[in-house]
């Protein structure tokens, strides 16, 4: 990968000989490979077994999960926070497999919109709930930088299944807890 950094550098006009830019292949490829690391890992992996039978059946929320993915249009960052509720049926998941979830497919070349539908089916998937809910709010590198050049948007996006879903106090109650 860092053979294709240099031709980049060169393409734009530098010199990738140039002092500054002597290890900037390389080291851009390790920065790429760290920022895509989502490919190499895998559901079974993160969970671990660590859903637990539990006889609570009231929400449980894990808000300001913070997050960064790469713009699959423009391959620039977009990056922050997640929020993830769900109303157990039998079974918990362990806290931090939640966020090692959002990580998992943040770290993927991306838009917001399948990333929250994503994390959350995979969330139900695993724990089998009976409402669950995924709101990610990310500012975009791509719409502040280049573009339109809008630097104070943020996007928000919601995945809302289940009771979150179909039920408008529960969706009501999960959306008040998060704001």
């Amino acid at each position: 990968m860092d053979q294709y950094f240099r031709k980049m550098l060169e393409h734009i006009g530098e010199d990738p000989k140039r002092e500054g830019l002597i290890k900037t292949p390389i080291r851009a490829a390790h920065a790429f490979e760290f920022l895509t690391h989502g490919y190499k890992t895998n559901i079974d992996d993160i969970v671990n077994g660590a859903i637990f039978t539990s006889d609570n059946d009231e929400m449980i929320i894990i808000k300001d999960i913070e997050m960064y993915s790469l713009c699959e249009h423009h391959l620039l960052p977009f990056f922050g926070k997640a929020h993830v509720g769900y109303i157990p049926k039998g079974k918990i998941i362990g806290l931090s497999k939640i966020a090692r979830i959002v990580d998992m497919y943040a770290r993927r070349l991306q838009v917001q919109e399948n990333l929250t539908k994503q994390i959350a089916q995979t969330l139900m998937d695993a724990t089998s709930a009976r409402g669950l809910g995924v709101v990610i709010e990310a500012q975009h590198l791509c719409m502040m930088m280049r573009g339109v050049e809008k630097q104070n948007s943020l996007m928000k996006t919601s995945c809302l299944l289940g009771d979150f879903r179909t039920d408008d106090s529960t969706r009501k109650e999960f959306l008040a807890l998060i704001s």
